[in-house]
């Protein structure tokens, strides 16, 4: 079975991201698709195993494995906690439907590390941009303050919202250049300790609830095992007749 088959006919979720499902899209932005799929339980039996993420088929098309997708999860990754929080939902089967269902077993304090390492990570970028080109990239700024956001929200509510909602005016207008460095960059400093008082108080776990993701992904295997055998004795039955 091919990268992309896996992908076509195994795809349990599947979501718009990007500029879309962050309330920024203007009439240039991409559509940004990322998607989850369930590979069949006898690909892992043999030496070769199903990839753990494959790109395509469209442009701009990007798929994990449900393991590698829920263990990105449990570690608080800022890309995948969002995929699961998308508005913007164009494929949702039963394996699907569950996985949206434990949301909330994914989020924990650890998503203030995770995000705010990545951030710094952003940020460091964006100064190199300013040192050697006299500005940022206006638009990748603008992400990462919409980050910066989601997460100072997610730690003060318990609840990750990545519609940029009320922001999306001056979230714009950085984006255009609007802004000055000095302003933006003031922005971000604010929002990371905004970020880090809101972790004394947050209502999220110490930790997500690992067993119970690991419960869903064993139920999930076993039934893709389950129908794998079903269909094998149906072909042996039928070539028998």
């Amino acid at each position: 079975m091919d990268d992309l088959t896996l992908v076509r006919d195994h795809t349990v979720y599947r979501c718009v991201m990007g500029s879309r499902a962050f309330g920024l899209a203007t009439e240039t932005s991409d559509t940004d698709r990322r998607g989850v799929y369930l590979a069949p339980t006898p690909l892992f039996w043999g030496f070769a195993k199903p990839p753990t993420h494959v790109e395509g088929p469209r442009d701009e098309e990007f798929s994990w494995e449900l393991e590698r997708f829920c263990e990105l999860a449990l570690r608080a990754n800022p890309n995948i906690l969002e995929c699961l929080h998308s508005p913007l939902v164009e494929h949702v089967g039963p394996v699907g439907a569950e996985l949206l269902s434990l949301r909330a077993a994914f989020l924990s304090r650890r998503a203030h590390t995770s995000f705010s390492r990545y951030a710094a990570s952003q940020h460091g970028k964006l100064l190199a941009d300013v040192r050697v080109h006299g500005a940022p990239r206006w638009k990748h700024a603008m992400h990462l303050l919409r980050l910066l956001l989601s997460c100072r929200d997610l730690l003060r509510t318990g609840t990750l919202t990545i519609d940029a909602g009320p922001y999306r005016d001056r979230l714009l207008a950085v984006r255009r250049g609007e802004l000055t460095w000095d302003e933006v960059d003031a922005w971000m400093t604010g929002l990371q300790e905004e970020t880090d008082k809101a972790l004394a108080g947050t209502p999220l776990p110490e930790d997500p609830d690992r067993a119970r993701v690991e419960d869903f992904l064993v139920r999930a295997r076993r039934a893709s095992a389950a129908s794998a055998a079903s269909a094998a004795s149906a072909a042996s039955a039928a070539s028998a007749a």
